[in-house]
């Protein structure tokens, strides 16, 4: 294999998810040219990353410049198109590449199955890195890894403190206790009460002496300045300040994250920052981050019987049953722990 495509046509964590493939895929065939294809917005996942050699961004914007793009990714002369999307769209595209070995998933065994040359059935159970990387073993590689890689820039690291540095927040001022909230999420239904992450702040600020920072999108910027001013004390609101990779070197500088089940909880895997998830709907068995030290809330509820967004739980729903207590002692326990860490290194 000289020249292989990876396609992941999904969220940005999911393409951070996808990474330990490219690092199997380069360890396996290390002349080989990798090509990613992925949505838009979900670029910076892979932009930097050390065994991809292009990114390509799927347009989506008229019919005509679909196809010319469709028409250029013929051109390139894959070798090898991996799909790890399951889905339709990315189906298509792989078989209109034309390349010789074109393997994808088909869980729903539809008719996109025509679309490879073989379909790969992944493990019943376990963790969605796994779930990828089992699309490898009809090439016969094995998996080098099971970690994500997010690789940040010394530009983008900069960038990071200089956003920190024009909020006035310095790492050193405040006693390397920098505390990253993430309460937004891209379903409503995976996402903790605003009001719990506001009591959360207020007990990180005035009980531990954190600097709490209220991440998120520009989309998120309206909640995270509730969350703040509901906190009763003071906050940074960072959602909308930041590029993807400039968050994640923020991130970074934190001693602990806490947030919902998000592309963000996986890049703060990523960066090794301690983190606390909270998981609803979704089973941290299957989507739990990798990487840094974490702490996984959930309550394990069957989300079969009345799942989003049709739940009838009311108060006594997945997300509602997580209290602020269990965050802030979980939340405590993984600062305390890589205190000791550190102290004793």
């Amino acid at each position: 294999m000289k020249n292989i495509l990876v396609i992941k046509l999904r969220y940005i964590g999911d393409v951070l998810l996808a990474t330990p493939v490219l690092r199997a895929l380069k360890s396996a065939f290390s002349g080989a040219k990798l090509t990613m294809l992925v949505n838009p917005g979900t670029e910076e996942m892979v932009r930097n990353h050390p065994d991809v050699h292009e990114v390509l961004v799927l347009p989506r914007g008229s019919w005509v410049s679909q196809l010319r793009f469709l028409v250029d990714l013929r051109c390139r002369r894959f070798d090898c198109v991996v799909d790890l999307t399951d889905g339709d769209r990315s189906a298509l595209v792989a078989r209109f590449c034309g390349a010789p070995v074109r393997l994808g998933f088909n869980d729903e065994r539809r008719w996109r199955g025509i679309c490879y040359t073989q379909t790969v059935r992944p493990p019943a159970t376990g963790h969605r890195i796994e779930h990828d990387l089992s699309i490898l073993h009809p090439l016969g590689v094995s998996p080098t890894t099971n970690i994500p890689t997010l690789t940040i820039s010394d530009s983008d690291d900069r960038r990071g403190d200089r956003i920190l540095n024009e909020f006035g927040v310095s790492q050193q001022a405040m006693g390397g206790r920098l505390v990253m909230l993430q309460p937004a999420a891209r379903y409503w239904f995976k996402a903790w009460a605003e009001e719990r992450f506001a009591a959360l702040a207020g007990r990180l600020s005035t009980e531990q002496g954190c600097h709490v920072l209220i991440g998120g999108s520009s989309q998120d910027r309206a909640l995270a300045e509730r969350i703040c001013r509901a906190a009763g004390t003071a906050c940074t609101v960072i959602a909308g300040r930041a590029t993807i990779l400039e968050y994640a070197a923020i991130v970074k500088r934190c001693v602990l994250f806490v947030g919902n089940d998000s592309g963000a909880m996986h890049i703060a895997a990523a960066m090794r920052t301690p983190l606390v998830a909270l998981f609803g709907p979704s089973d941290p068995r299957e989507w739990g981050p990798r990487g840094g030290p974490a702490h996984s809330i959930y309550k394990g509820l069957d989300c079969r019987v009345c799942f989003h967004p049709t739940c009838r739980r009311g108060e006594e729903n997945c997300m509602q049953l997580i209290t602020v207590d269990e965050v802030y002692a979980a939340a405590l326990h993984m600062m305390n722990k890589t205190e000791c860490v550190s102290g004793s290194a």
